[in-house]
């Protein structure tokens, strides 16, 4: 059976992140989370997978507390950072906590510099100039092709380089933890794969936490530890990267793998052994 309990594969004293059977209304009306739950290792990598509209993006939204200005709300459940809840907490008390998100779609300041886009980074932070400065060193040796841009206006950089900017520009932040919301998105193979190793070299090299929303499912399973596949707002499938990604099931649903094209789990008969995964 594919399902390994989180209690299994974490142990509970590493736990940064924990996301407990929350529900989201946007407009008090429209349910589309119903009863997430997730856990994430201090230091690992974990993946929520799914196809577009499965909830992915609301679920970082919900942990990062950028809800309120998509009128949406958790309106049950609870999360906690390091066994804090933090339902209530601003998204800039979140950041001085460690945890930052990266949103969809990059966001930069096209009218700023590289570099400047970089130091609006730092508005949080309270170690002075020369941290700041040895922050920006090392971000620049993460992104070399960020030191070389860094005084191009970010309107005339390519979608690549702007999505290097916007997690350089979460990393000046000095965070614990990094929400990615879709890092694949738009960019060419060869440059989503190096974002990825960027990723990994970050988590393992510094330490950084990163939990990412992504719906490129093979991409994200080579380089995270745990993986979560959400569809309709709920998590349907858990497990290892490593066994979801050789699961016959994900590679029929969502790497593409089977002639007949991507389906739900809900039309096929396989569907009934989700009682099983959530078990």
């Amino acid at each position: 059976m594919l399902h390994v309990s989180r209690r299994d594969a974490m142990s509970d004293a590493n736990i940064i992140l924990r996301v407990n059977s929350i529900e989201v209304i946007y407009n008090h009306v429209i349910l589309v989370l119903k009863g997430v739950s997730f856990s994430v290792p201090e230091g690992g990598i974990v993946a929520l997978l799914g196809g577009n509209g499965a909830g992915k993006t609301t679920t970082l939204r919900a942990v990062s507390n950028l809800l309120r200005g998509e009128r949406g709300e958790v309106t049950k459940g609870t999360i906690e950072l390091r066994d804090e809840r933090i339902e209530a907490l601003t998204p800039a008390q979140l950041v001085k906590r460690g945890v930052i998100q990266v949103m969809e779609g990059r966001h930069c300041f096209a009218h700023l510099s590289i570099e400047d886009n970089l130091l609006t980074g730092t508005y949080t932070r309270t170690d002075g100039k020369a941290a700041i400065a040895e922050t920006l060193d090392k971000v620049y040796t993460y992104f070399p092709r960020l030191k070389t841009r860094r005084s191009s206006q970010a309107a005339y950089t390519s979608g690549g380089e702007q999505q290097m900017c916007a997690i350089g520009r979460a990393l000046m932040a000095n965070p614990r933890m990094v929400l990615l919301d879709e890092p694949s998105m738009g960019l060419a193979p060869q440059i989503v794969d190096e974002v990825f190793t960027i990723v990994k070299d970050l988590n393992q090299n510094e330490g950084v936490t990163f939990l990412l929303a992504e719906q490129n499912t093979n991409m994200a399973l080579r380089y995270a530890d745990f993986g979560y596949i959400l569809e309709n707002g709920r998590v349907v499938m858990e497990g290892a990267a490593t066994e979801l990604a050789n699961n016959e099931d994900v590679k029929e649903f969502y790497l593409g793998l089977s002639s007949a094209g991507r389906k739900s789990f809900r039309d096929v008969k396989h569907y009934r052994r989700r009682k099983r995964w959530l078990s």
